[in-house]
């Protein structure tokens, strides 16, 4: 964002068109404020300051999941993903961002009237990007506790699509973490089985090989996810999805997160035990300098994970 900007004069995209922020308020009663009746996605921007390049990353797989994501409440995109990635490009380009970013589209269920329900209540859908710089700060390992409160379950609410209301689970779960003294909480699943953190993946280390939950622990699948479980392969390293016990976490020799707005982080500590010995692993730090590469366009093996918000505007302007 420009140096001096102010939120309300931040460009962001809604009911079809650019607009300031302050010009695209919604309503007290609006249904998705009242009832968590939206969804939503976190994208990433890199900003690479030798080449004065923002790289955007995976923004339409992000859109495809909104897309199903939209589909499992009722609801529907006005555009495609590709359609969507492009007005991505262009919203980030009218505010002139010069730093990392994140990127939160959202649909949401937009009627202003009291009424518990999906059918009949008309969609809206936006896009607010803003400057960034890490969703844990400054923190190079994370104390994570195992919380109290258990994974929502599918079969109460759609643990794979990112809807606004389930995140009342997340934000029970963290709230605990904090105030135990924690950075982050591990959310066990309906059957007692890990499952997440309370906005990210997980995984561990065990003789070696990553170990994940599989989807079947309600887990949301992430994009980041799938980055780290791709160039873990792609190093050499085994992957396994199965259901993880708690007490593995206790004694796995490596464990970090990963997710759109924490990236891939090291946890060094879980329920006050030491994970190995407290420093970040050797394949975790592997994967992760090759992540904060690809993120940035400089691995030639992912460039296609990336897209750059000026070079094309810089030529066109040429």
């Amino acid at each position: 964002m420009r140096s001096g900007m102010q939120l309300d004069d931040l460009i962001v995209y809604a009911r079809g068109d650019f607009r300031r922020y302050a010009d695209a308020k919604v309503g007290l009663l609006t249904h998705g404020l009242q009832y968590g009746t939206g969804c939503f996605e976190g994208v990433r921007g890199f900003w690479e300051q030798d080449e004065r390049e923002l790289y955007i990353l995976h923004a339409r797989d992000h859109f495809r999941r909104l897309h199903d994501s939209a589909k499992i409440l009722m609801m529907k995109l006005p555009k495609s993903a590709d359609a969507l990635a492009e007005i991505t490009l262009e919203l980030c380009a009218r505010n002139k961002f010069e730093s990392e970013v994140y990127i939160r589209p959202f649909v949401y269920k937009a009627d202003e009237a009291i009424g518990v329900r999906l059918e009949g209540v008309k969609d809206e859908f936006a896009i607010v990007a803003i400057p960034f710089v890490g969703y844990f700060g400054e923190a190079k390992g994370l104390r994570c506790g195992l919380s109290s409160w258990r994974r929502i379950e599918d079969t109460v609410a759609p643990a794979r699509a990112k809807v606004t209301g389930i995140y009342i689970n997340s934000a029970l779960a963290k709230s605990e973490a904090i105030a135990n003294g924690f950075d982050e909480a591990i959310m066990l699943s309906h059957d007692g089985h890990v499952s997440e953190g309370s906005a990210e993946n997980i995984f561990i280390v065990k003789n070696g090989d990553l170990i994940t939950p599989d989807p079947t622990q309600n887990i949301l699948e992430g994009v980041t996810r799938r980055c780290a479980m791709t160039i873990a392969r792609d190093l050499g390293f085994t992957i396994v999805e199965r259901p993880i016990d708690r007490s593995e976490l206790y004694t796995a020799s490596e464990v970090f997160l990963t997710g759109s707005a924490a990236g891939i982080m090291p946890v060094e500590s879980i329920d006050r035990r030491t994970v190995g010995d407290g420093k970040t692993g050797t394949i975790t730090k592997a994967i992760m300098d090759v992540y904060e590469r690809a993120v940035r366009g400089k691995e030639p093996r992912y460039r296609d994970w990336v897209t750059p918000v000026y070079a094309n505007r810089r030529v066109a302007a040429g």
